[in-house]
């Protein structure tokens, strides 16, 4: 059986053709798919910036999109000649959408020397992906590279972002990595954008990013988001949890209470999840392992989430979790409008936290 490819084997294998590329070693096919698109948009941007100059992408580079494009035309394009220059780049985007794509095996079995081929194919708009048995597939193995993208789970995302971060000159305070992560969700494109928005943003001599950065620059309230309120609860600060949640109720359109009780359901679920392994490690008598492995098994995604539950977790013992995990369910369902009383989503959330503390 095939080995299931990880994020970590495809963020090496990102990182290997980065490097060929920085070195100008060239395919003359790249297929890029999978369902994490910012990898595969990030590959074919460096490669259209690489192989061609500005003066040589007026030009040399064609760009067709796969619903509004044929194979026959795209295979016309790669047997063209490029003008002024040693290439001619080539970008297929949205190939998901072009009909009858094996049939470019009729190049890709034969391409030309002086065309780089570029095939963006993102999984996630169709479902699935490249079909591994056609011709056209095992034409790409032998003349091209390929790349398959993967998407992070919560816990390995540190991976890229944490390179990611340190390229761009930056060290994050861990109150503003995980304000970001709250904000941003598993967007790796979004969340790259809003980190380049504070490289252009802050000054210079500002290296370090804090919570006051992210409000000033981000708009993110440093006292008003999802991420505080769950701290407040997390630390049984009701008058602060409460304080929050009144904001919230003011301001439904920004704050939507659907939102905030998937946010609260993560957080009970992690305290459940670690409440469960502490109670085994004490039984095999044990210590608890390594904290990156233990942001995995409770599907943490920082390690200021994992070090704020670690410290009060002796507050939610398991007994009470799984009571306000039902409970967290059936307010799902009347934020949805099942049973809601008439409450609008801001008198739902105050009852529920009360509902939550009692």
């Amino acid at each position: 059986m095939a080995k299931t490819l990880s994020f970590s084997d495809s963020l090496a294998r990102y990182n290997t053709i980065m490097q060929d590329i920085a070195a100008r070693r060239f395919a003359p096919i790249y297929l890029l798919s999978g369902d994490e698109g910012y990898f595969i948009d990030a590959i074919c941007d460096a490669l259209s910036k690489s192989i061609l100059n500005e003066v040589e992408r007026a030009f040399n580079l064609v760009t067709v999109y796969g619903q509004d494009s044929d194979v026959g035309k795209v295979v016309m394009l790669c047997r063209q000649m490029p003008m002024m220059g040693s290439y001619q780049v080539v970008i297929v985007r949205e190939a998901q959408q072009l009909t009858k794509i094996e049939n470019l095996v009729h190049y890709t079995s034969t391409p030309q020397p002086s065309t780089i081929l570029i095939i963006c194919y993102k999984n996630k708009e169709q479902g699935r992906g490249v079909d591994k048995r056609t011709a056209f597939y095992k034409s790409c193995v032998k003349s091209g590279c390929l790349f398959e993208s993967v998407r992070p789970r919560e816990y390995e995302v540190d991976m890229w972002l944490n390179p990611y971060i340190a390229s761009v000159g930056f060290r994050f305070e861990p109150k503003a990595l995980a304000m970001l992560k709250e904000h941003v969700g598993m967007d790796l494109s979004r969340m790259a954008h809003e980190i380049d928005k504070l490289k252009i943003s802050m000054p210079e001599n500002e290296r370090t990013v804090t919570d006051s950065n992210i409000e000033q620059y981000i708009g993110l309230s440093k006292e008003f988001n999802n991420f505080e309120l769950n701290e407040a609860v997390l630390k049984k600060d009701v008058a602060r949890a409460m304080y929050i949640a009144e904001h919230f109720a003011h301001n439904p359109k920004s704050y939507p209470v659907t939102l905030t009780i998937a946010m609260l359901f993560a957080l009970f679920q992690q305290l459940f999840l670690l409440n469960y392994h502490m109670w085994m490690m004490r039984k095999k008598q044990v210590p608890l392992p390594p904290d990156m492995e233990l942001m995995r098994l409770v599907r943490a995604n920082n390690l200021y989430a994992l070090k704020e539950l670690k410290i009060n977790v002796v507050r939610w013992p398991n007994t009470k979790v799984f009571g306000i995990l039902g409970l967290l369910r059936e307010y799902d369902a009347k934020s949805k409008g099942v049973d809601s009383g008439g409450l609008d989503g801001g008198e739902l959330l105050k009852q529920l936290l009360l509902m939550i503390f009692m």
